[in-house]
Protein backbone atom coordinates (compact mmCIF):
# COMPACT_ATOMS: atom_id res chain seq x y z
CA UNK A 1 0.00 0.00 0.00
CA UNK A 2 1.40 3.36 -1.00
CA UNK A 3 1.77 5.95 1.74
CA UNK A 4 -0.45 9.02 1.57
CA UNK A 5 1.73 12.12 1.23
CA UNK A 6 0.76 15.77 1.22
CA UNK A 7 0.90 17.90 -1.90
CA UNK A 8 0.60 21.23 -0.05
CA UNK A 9 0.97 22.46 3.51
CA UNK A 10 0.32 26.14 4.13
CA UNK A 11 -0.25 28.32 7.18
CA UNK A 12 -1.62 31.86 7.23
CA UNK A 13 -2.57 34.23 10.01
CA UNK A 14 -5.56 36.56 10.22
CA UNK A 15 -6.09 39.26 12.85
CA UNK A 16 -9.75 40.17 13.39
CA UNK A 17 -10.79 43.22 15.47
CA UNK A 18 -13.22 42.58 18.31
CA UNK A 19 -16.67 44.12 18.06
CA UNK A 20 -16.06 45.90 21.40
CA UNK A 21 -12.96 46.19 23.61
CA UNK A 22 -12.54 42.98 25.61
CA UNK A 23 -10.77 42.28 28.91
CA UNK A 24 -10.61 39.67 31.62
CA UNK A 25 -8.98 39.49 35.03
CA UNK A 26 -5.42 39.77 33.76
CA UNK A 27 -5.29 41.15 30.18
CA UNK A 28 -7.19 43.33 27.68
CA UNK A 29 -7.34 43.04 23.88
CA UNK A 30 -8.93 44.61 20.82
CA UNK A 31 -8.23 41.88 18.26
CA UNK A 32 -7.82 38.12 17.97
CA UNK A 33 -5.45 36.26 15.64
CA UNK A 34 -6.47 33.03 13.99
CA UNK A 35 -3.73 30.84 12.48
CA UNK A 36 -5.10 28.65 9.69
CA UNK A 37 -3.43 25.46 8.44
CA UNK A 38 -4.40 23.75 5.19
CA UNK A 39 -3.03 20.38 4.04
CA UNK A 40 -3.77 18.99 0.58
CA UNK A 41 -3.65 15.30 -0.32
CA UNK A 42 -5.72 12.82 -2.34
CA UNK A 43 -7.70 15.68 -3.84
CA UNK A 44 -8.93 16.92 -0.44
CA UNK A 45 -7.98 19.83 1.79
CA UNK A 46 -7.70 19.31 5.53
CA UNK A 47 -8.36 22.46 7.55
CA UNK A 48 -7.17 23.19 11.09
CA UNK A 49 -6.63 26.33 13.12
CA UNK A 50 -5.58 27.77 16.42
CA UNK A 51 -5.88 31.15 18.13
CA UNK A 52 -2.28 32.25 18.65
CA UNK A 53 0.42 34.67 17.58
CA UNK A 54 1.04 34.94 13.84
CA UNK A 55 4.56 33.62 14.45
CA UNK A 56 3.08 30.12 14.60
CA UNK A 57 2.85 30.13 10.79
CA UNK A 58 6.62 29.92 10.35
CA UNK A 59 6.81 27.01 12.77
CA UNK A 60 4.07 25.13 10.92
CA UNK A 61 5.69 25.54 7.51
CA UNK A 62 9.21 24.63 8.66
CA UNK A 63 9.76 22.36 11.66
CA UNK A 64 6.27 20.86 11.82
CA UNK A 65 5.96 20.57 8.06
CA UNK A 66 9.14 18.52 7.98
CA UNK A 67 7.67 16.14 10.56
CA UNK A 68 4.41 15.77 8.63
CA UNK A 69 6.17 15.01 5.35
CA UNK A 70 8.02 12.03 6.86
CA UNK A 71 4.92 9.90 7.46
CA UNK A 72 1.70 8.62 5.97
CA UNK A 73 -0.90 11.34 6.58
CA UNK A 74 -3.30 8.77 8.02
CA UNK A 75 -0.86 8.07 10.88
CA UNK A 76 -2.17 10.99 12.91
CA UNK A 77 -1.01 9.76 16.32
CA UNK A 78 2.48 9.03 15.00
CA UNK A 79 2.74 12.45 13.35
CA UNK A 80 1.49 14.17 16.50
CA UNK A 81 4.24 12.52 18.56
CA UNK A 82 6.84 13.34 15.92
CA UNK A 83 5.81 17.02 15.94
CA UNK A 84 6.12 17.12 19.73
CA UNK A 85 9.59 15.62 19.52
CA UNK A 86 10.57 18.09 16.79
CA UNK A 87 9.91 21.09 19.06
CA UNK A 88 11.71 19.67 22.11
CA UNK A 89 14.52 22.21 21.99
CA UNK A 90 12.24 25.04 20.85
CA UNK A 91 9.90 24.64 23.80
CA UNK A 92 6.75 22.54 23.49
CA UNK A 93 4.27 24.50 25.68
CA UNK A 94 2.68 27.67 24.34
CA UNK A 95 3.14 28.67 20.72
CA UNK A 96 4.60 25.34 19.58
CA UNK A 97 1.74 23.34 21.09
CA UNK A 98 -0.77 25.71 19.45
CA UNK A 99 0.91 25.24 16.08
CA UNK A 100 0.89 21.45 16.54
CA UNK A 101 -2.81 21.70 17.42
CA UNK A 102 -3.67 23.38 14.13
CA UNK A 103 -1.73 20.82 12.08
CA UNK A 104 -3.24 17.90 13.99
CA UNK A 105 -6.78 19.22 13.43
CA UNK A 106 -6.09 19.58 9.71
CA UNK A 107 -4.82 15.99 9.54
CA UNK A 108 -7.93 14.61 11.26
CA UNK A 109 -10.14 16.68 8.96
CA UNK A 110 -8.26 15.40 5.91
CA UNK A 111 -8.54 11.76 7.02
CA UNK A 112 -12.31 11.99 7.56
CA UNK A 113 -12.80 13.75 4.22
CA UNK A 114 -10.76 11.11 2.41
CA UNK A 115 -12.93 8.40 4.01
CA UNK A 116 -16.09 10.31 3.08
CA UNK A 117 -17.46 10.60 6.63
CA UNK A 118 -17.91 13.31 9.27
CA UNK A 119 -15.11 13.50 11.81
CA UNK A 120 -17.40 12.56 14.71
CA UNK A 121 -18.21 9.30 12.93
CA UNK A 122 -14.51 8.56 12.47
CA UNK A 123 -13.84 9.25 16.16
CA UNK A 124 -16.94 7.35 17.33
CA UNK A 125 -19.99 9.27 18.52
CA UNK A 126 -21.20 9.44 22.11
CA UNK A 127 -23.89 12.05 21.41
CA UNK A 128 -25.62 13.74 18.46
CA UNK A 129 -25.52 17.29 19.85
CA UNK A 130 -23.59 19.12 22.56
CA UNK A 131 -24.81 21.64 25.15
CA UNK A 132 -22.96 24.94 25.29
CA UNK A 133 -22.67 27.76 27.78
CA UNK A 134 -22.68 31.37 26.62
CA UNK A 135 -19.34 32.96 27.50
CA UNK A 136 -18.30 36.60 27.44
CA UNK A 137 -19.29 39.18 30.04
CA UNK A 138 -15.91 40.84 29.73
CA UNK A 139 -14.68 43.10 32.52
CA UNK A 140 -14.46 45.88 29.93
CA UNK A 141 -18.26 45.79 29.51
CA UNK A 142 -20.47 48.20 31.40
CA UNK A 143 -23.38 46.69 33.31
CA UNK A 144 -25.85 47.34 30.50
CA UNK A 145 -23.72 45.52 27.93
CA UNK A 146 -22.93 42.71 30.37
CA UNK A 147 -26.52 42.00 31.36
CA UNK A 148 -27.88 42.30 27.80
CA UNK A 149 -25.39 39.73 26.51
CA UNK A 150 -25.96 37.21 29.29
CA UNK A 151 -29.75 37.61 29.20
CA UNK A 152 -29.74 37.10 25.44
CA UNK A 153 -28.01 33.73 25.69
CA UNK A 154 -30.59 32.54 28.21
CA UNK A 155 -33.78 34.04 26.81
CA UNK A 156 -33.08 33.97 23.07
CA UNK A 157 -30.67 31.04 22.63
CA UNK A 158 -31.84 28.71 25.37
CA UNK A 159 -28.47 28.36 27.11
CA UNK A 160 -28.68 26.58 30.44
CA UNK A 161 -25.56 28.39 31.70
CA UNK A 162 -23.65 31.62 31.05
CA UNK A 163 -20.20 32.77 32.08
CA UNK A 164 -18.76 36.20 32.86
CA UNK A 165 -15.27 37.52 33.49
CA UNK A 166 -14.17 38.79 36.90
CA UNK A 167 -10.93 39.83 38.52
CA UNK A 168 -9.70 43.06 36.94
CA UNK A 169 -11.50 45.16 39.60
CA UNK A 170 -12.20 42.77 42.48
CA UNK A 171 -14.06 45.36 44.55
CA UNK A 172 -16.67 45.61 41.79
CA UNK A 173 -17.08 41.88 41.24
CA UNK A 174 -19.84 41.16 43.81
CA UNK A 175 -22.06 43.90 42.34
CA UNK A 176 -21.38 42.76 38.76
CA UNK A 177 -22.19 39.17 39.63
CA UNK A 178 -25.39 40.26 41.40
CA UNK A 179 -26.42 42.22 38.30
CA UNK A 180 -25.74 39.18 36.13
CA UNK A 181 -27.87 36.96 38.35
CA UNK A 182 -30.75 39.43 38.22
CA UNK A 183 -30.50 39.58 34.43
CA UNK A 184 -30.60 35.81 33.80
CA UNK A 185 -33.08 34.87 36.50
CA UNK A 186 -32.90 32.21 39.17
CA UNK A 187 -32.93 29.06 37.05
CA UNK A 188 -29.99 29.57 34.67
CA UNK A 189 -26.52 28.54 35.81
CA UNK A 190 -24.03 31.36 36.42
CA UNK A 191 -20.28 30.80 35.95
CA UNK A 192 -17.42 33.20 36.73
CA UNK A 193 -13.89 33.18 35.30
CA UNK A 194 -11.06 35.07 37.01
CA UNK A 195 -8.27 34.04 34.59
CA UNK A 196 -5.94 33.57 37.55
CA UNK A 197 -6.36 37.12 38.82
CA UNK A 198 -6.90 36.46 42.54
CA UNK A 199 -4.69 35.38 45.41
CA UNK A 200 -6.08 32.58 47.55
CA UNK A 201 -7.42 34.68 50.46
CA UNK A 202 -9.24 37.02 48.09
CA UNK A 203 -10.62 34.10 46.10
CA UNK A 204 -11.93 32.48 49.29
CA UNK A 205 -13.67 35.69 50.35
CA UNK A 206 -15.20 36.32 46.93
CA UNK A 207 -16.35 32.72 46.60
CA UNK A 208 -18.57 33.30 49.62
CA UNK A 209 -19.98 36.44 47.99
CA UNK A 210 -20.55 34.66 44.70
CA UNK A 211 -22.30 31.79 46.48
CA UNK A 212 -25.01 34.24 47.53
CA UNK A 213 -25.86 34.58 43.83
CA UNK A 214 -25.73 30.80 43.31
CA UNK A 215 -22.56 30.84 41.19
CA UNK A 216 -21.99 27.22 40.21
CA UNK A 217 -18.55 27.43 38.56
CA UNK A 218 -15.40 29.28 39.62
CA UNK A 219 -12.85 29.13 36.81
CA UNK A 220 -9.16 29.78 37.39
CA UNK A 221 -9.63 31.74 40.60
CA UNK A 222 -5.86 31.36 40.98
CA UNK A 223 -3.20 30.77 38.38
CA UNK A 224 -3.52 27.25 37.00
CA UNK A 225 0.21 26.89 37.71
CA UNK A 226 -0.64 26.94 41.44
CA UNK A 227 -2.09 23.45 41.64
CA UNK A 228 -1.68 23.16 45.41
CA UNK A 229 -3.43 26.49 45.86
CA UNK A 230 -6.27 25.38 43.59
CA UNK A 231 -6.63 22.13 45.52
CA UNK A 232 -6.77 23.98 48.85
CA UNK A 233 -9.31 26.47 47.51
CA UNK A 234 -11.41 23.72 45.94
CA UNK A 235 -11.67 21.96 49.30
CA UNK A 236 -12.98 25.16 50.90
CA UNK A 237 -15.46 26.27 48.21
CA UNK A 238 -19.15 26.55 49.08
CA UNK A 239 -21.43 23.66 48.23
CA UNK A 240 -22.62 23.56 44.60
CA UNK A 241 -19.63 25.59 43.39
CA UNK A 242 -17.24 23.69 41.12
CA UNK A 243 -13.64 24.70 40.48
CA UNK A 244 -12.59 24.54 36.82
CA UNK A 245 -9.20 24.92 35.16
CA UNK A 246 -7.07 23.43 32.40
CA UNK A 247 -7.39 25.80 29.45
CA UNK A 248 -3.61 26.30 29.55
CA UNK A 249 -2.89 22.60 29.50
CA UNK A 250 -0.60 22.00 26.54
CA UNK A 251 0.23 18.34 27.12
CA UNK A 252 -1.28 15.27 28.73
CA UNK A 253 1.12 15.77 31.65
CA UNK A 254 -0.44 19.17 32.38
CA UNK A 255 -3.87 17.56 32.67
CA UNK A 256 -2.55 14.63 34.69
CA UNK A 257 -0.98 17.03 37.19
CA UNK A 258 -4.28 18.91 37.72
CA UNK A 259 -6.13 15.64 38.27
CA UNK A 260 -3.52 14.01 40.50
CA UNK A 261 -3.39 17.03 42.81
CA UNK A 262 -7.21 17.13 43.06
CA UNK A 263 -7.08 20.72 41.82
CA UNK A 264 -10.28 20.68 39.75
CA UNK A 265 -13.88 19.51 39.84
CA UNK A 266 -14.12 20.00 36.07
CA UNK A 267 -11.13 19.76 33.73
CA UNK A 268 -11.02 22.11 30.78
CA UNK A 269 -9.13 21.26 27.61
CA UNK A 270 -8.62 23.31 24.46
CA UNK A 271 -7.97 21.45 21.19
CA UNK A 272 -6.39 24.61 19.74
CA UNK A 273 -3.70 24.44 22.46
CA UNK A 274 -3.34 20.88 23.77
CA UNK A 275 -1.77 19.41 20.62
CA UNK A 276 -5.03 19.15 18.74
CA UNK A 277 -7.79 16.59 18.46
CA UNK A 278 -5.27 13.93 19.47
CA UNK A 279 -4.43 15.82 22.66
CA UNK A 280 -8.09 16.47 23.46
CA UNK A 281 -8.83 12.76 23.25
CA UNK A 282 -5.94 12.14 25.66
CA UNK A 283 -7.49 14.65 28.08
CA UNK A 284 -10.81 12.83 27.80
CA UNK A 285 -9.13 9.49 28.53
CA UNK A 286 -7.52 10.96 31.64
CA UNK A 287 -10.87 12.38 32.76
CA UNK A 288 -12.46 8.99 32.24
CA UNK A 289 -9.79 7.35 34.40
CA UNK A 290 -10.31 9.97 37.12
CA UNK A 291 -14.13 10.04 36.79
CA UNK A 292 -13.95 13.78 36.21
CA UNK A 293 -16.13 15.90 33.88
CA UNK A 294 -14.48 17.50 30.84
CA UNK A 295 -15.39 20.84 29.27
CA UNK A 296 -14.17 22.15 25.91
CA UNK A 297 -12.57 25.59 26.17
CA UNK A 298 -13.44 28.15 23.44
CA UNK A 299 -13.27 27.51 19.64
CA UNK A 300 -16.74 25.89 19.53
CA UNK A 301 -16.67 25.10 15.80
CA UNK A 302 -13.40 23.19 16.05
CA UNK A 303 -14.47 21.34 19.19
CA UNK A 304 -17.91 20.23 17.98
CA UNK A 305 -17.02 16.87 16.44
CA UNK A 306 -14.52 15.76 19.08
CA UNK A 307 -16.99 16.90 21.76
CA UNK A 308 -19.59 14.59 20.23
CA UNK A 309 -17.06 11.79 20.68
CA UNK A 310 -15.53 12.54 24.10
CA UNK A 311 -16.85 10.25 26.82
CA UNK A 312 -16.62 12.68 29.75
CA UNK A 313 -17.65 15.86 27.88
CA UNK A 314 -20.29 17.96 29.64
CA UNK A 315 -20.35 21.10 27.49
CA UNK A 316 -18.54 23.44 25.08
CA UNK A 317 -17.76 27.07 25.78
CA UNK A 318 -19.65 29.28 23.29
CA UNK A 319 -17.02 32.01 23.60
CA UNK A 320 -18.33 35.24 22.10
CA UNK A 321 -15.07 36.24 20.43
CA UNK A 322 -14.45 32.88 18.75
CA UNK A 323 -18.08 32.07 17.89
CA UNK A 324 -18.27 35.43 16.13
CA UNK A 325 -15.05 34.86 14.15
CA UNK A 326 -15.96 31.29 13.19
CA UNK A 327 -19.38 32.41 11.97
CA UNK A 328 -17.73 35.14 9.89
CA UNK A 329 -14.94 33.10 8.31
CA UNK A 330 -16.04 29.45 8.10
CA UNK A 331 -18.80 28.00 5.99
CA UNK A 332 -20.42 25.26 8.04
CA UNK A 333 -19.81 26.89 11.43
CA UNK A 334 -22.42 25.58 13.89
CA UNK A 335 -25.46 27.60 14.84
CA UNK A 336 -26.71 27.78 18.39
CA UNK A 337 -30.19 26.31 18.87
CA UNK A 338 -31.95 25.65 22.18
CA UNK A 339 -28.66 25.81 24.04
CA UNK A 340 -26.96 23.19 21.87
CA UNK A 341 -24.89 22.86 18.72
CA UNK A 342 -24.93 19.82 16.44
CA UNK A 343 -22.72 18.63 13.57
CA UNK A 344 -24.08 18.58 10.04
CA UNK A 345 -23.59 14.90 9.25
CA UNK A 346 -23.93 15.58 5.53
CA UNK A 347 -20.60 17.44 5.62
CA UNK A 348 -17.43 15.37 5.73
CA UNK A 349 -14.52 16.04 8.07
CA UNK A 350 -15.29 18.63 10.70
CA UNK A 351 -17.57 20.35 8.21
CA UNK A 352 -15.72 23.67 8.04
CA UNK A 353 -14.62 25.43 4.86
CA UNK A 354 -12.56 28.59 5.22
CA UNK A 355 -13.88 31.64 3.38
CA UNK A 356 -10.63 32.95 1.96
CA UNK A 357 -12.20 35.88 0.14
CA UNK A 358 -14.00 37.09 3.28
CA UNK A 359 -10.85 36.68 5.38
CA UNK A 360 -8.36 38.35 3.06
CA UNK A 361 -8.79 41.83 4.53
CA UNK A 362 -7.69 40.45 7.91
CA UNK A 363 -4.59 38.66 6.59
CA UNK A 364 -1.32 39.32 8.40
CA UNK A 365 1.25 40.32 5.80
Amino acid sequence: MNATRLTRLEARAYTIPTDLPEADGTIAWRSTTLVLVEIDALGFTGVGYTYAHAGATALVESVLGDAVRQHDLFDTARINLEMQRAVRNIGRPGLAACAISAVDAALWDLKAKALGIPLCALLGMQRERVPVYGSGGFTSYDLKTLTKQLRGWVENDGCAWVKMKVGSHPADDPARVAAAREAIGSTAGLFVDANGAYEIEEAQRLAQCFAQEDVQWFEEPLSSDDRRGLAALRAALPARMALAAGEYGYTADDFRALLETHAVDVLQADATRCCGITGFLQADALCDAWHTPLSAHCAPALHLHVACSARRLVHIEWFHDHARIEGMLFEGAPRLHAGHIAPDLARHGHGLTFRHADAERYAVR
